[in-house]
């Protein structure tokens, strides 16, 4: 009879084995229960946050948003006093005024110093006009002397009227150059009071822009996160004050490389959500990495050194998410997920890495 029992015993013992090891099987999903599907529970929902911080130093008079609040593209986050940036605009505005009067007092110099080159071109005029005359009179009077008509003293007047004028028209040829030169030296100064007033239009410029960036606003629709800035901090350049969450999330999964075998783009995946109850959602393959996990890591490992053990690496795949699916607004970046991916539905056995190029 100890012997029946003992036997009992055993053969139970070894069906209650037995069992363990085909559930074993069955949750690793492996042979001979290994099905189509790949799961993996190495999941999270992903979104972009952006920190939202300011360009300027000051304190802050206006916050009016609270944590976790819902914003619209342009909305107020806070505002910096901009006392001090408005005033530095007006003076900007009159150090552009004072730069264009030069440049205008420039333009009236340089028609002024036109006009001098038209008169000292009608002054070379009138000078060879009475040169022409006193050459005529010297010639006219050197004739008569020849002819003992004039006498010597009408020669020698005659030729100093000569030499007179010709000199005059020598001092109205150097007036026209001189007047030229003048002409030149406003239009080289023009230039400078243009580069000046140039730099002074795009002071002006920096200065509002340093105005409005007194108001931090929302670059895009989202959720806030924490809100730290408060009326009456004094912030600096890149002091964090709050930050962002857009609407758009989707899912990256961490596949083993083993499992990526018959992955590709546009396959449909459903994955379920910790957070909401497991509740079940659906999504399809966008893309898959470049590379593993590991090689984006700061401190990659050395498998040439000491003795190797192989460890499966994770790939980490892309997953857009469905819309208009329940709940879907209260999926949020960080979230855990559970994905799987039925790869019967697609007959391809493309590699991932070379999707990825």
């Amino acid at each position: 009879m100890n012997s029946v029992f003992r036997s009992l015993a055993t053969y139970i013992a070894l069906a209650v084995g037995i069992a363990g090891v085909l559930v074993i099987l069955y949750a690793w999903n492996l042979p001979p229960f290994r099905g189509s599907a790949e799961m993996t529970n190495d999941a999270y929902v992903r979104g972009q946050v952006t920190l939202m911080s300011p360009q300027l130093a000051g304190y802050l008079v206006e916050v009016p948003v609270q944590d976790y609040q819902k914003i619209k593209k342009g909305d107020l986050i806070v505002r910096i006093d901009d006392r001090i940036y408005r005033q530095k605009v007006e003076q900007a505005k009159a150090t552009l005024a004072t730069a264009q009067a030069s440049l205008a007092n420039s333009e009236q110099s340089r028609k002024s110093a036109e006009a001098k080159i038209v008169s000292a071109k009608a002054a070379v005029e009138s000078a060879e006009a009475v040169f022409n005359a006193a050459k005529t009179s010297q010639e006219r009077t050197e004739s008569l002397l020849k002819s003992n008509i004039a006498t010597q003293s009408e020669s020698e007047k005659s030729q100093a009227s000569y030499d007179q004028a010709q000199a005059a028209v020598h001092q109205a040829q150097a007036a026209v150059l001189v007047a030229q030169e003048d002409l030149n030296t406003i239009v080289v100064s023009r230039r400078s009071l243009e580069a000046t007033v140039d730099s002074a239009r795009a002071s002006v410029e920096l200065a509002d822009i340093d105005l409005q960036n007194t108001r931090l606003v929302a670059p895009q629709d989202g959720t806030l996160g924490e809100v730290t800035g408060r009326i009456g901090q004094y912030v600096s350049s890149g002091t964090q004050i709050a930050s962002l969450v857009p609407d758009r999330v989707w899912v990256v999964a961490n596949f083993k490389e083993g499992q990526l075998h018959g992955m590709e783009p546009g396959q449909k995946v459903t994955f379920t959500v910790d957070a909401l109850g497991h509740q079940s959602f659906t999504g399809s393959i966008e893309r898959f990495a470049p590379a593993t996990g590991s090689e984006f890591s700061v401190i990659k490992s050395d498998n040439a050194t000491g003795n190797f053990t192989k460890i499966a690496q994770r790939i980490p795949v892309r997953i857009s998410i469905d819309p208009q699916q329940p709940l879907i607004d209260r999926l949020v970046p960080g979230m855990s997920v559970v994905a799987n991916v039925d790869l019967a539905q697609g007959g391809s056995t493309r590699v991932a890495g070379a999707e990825s190029k």
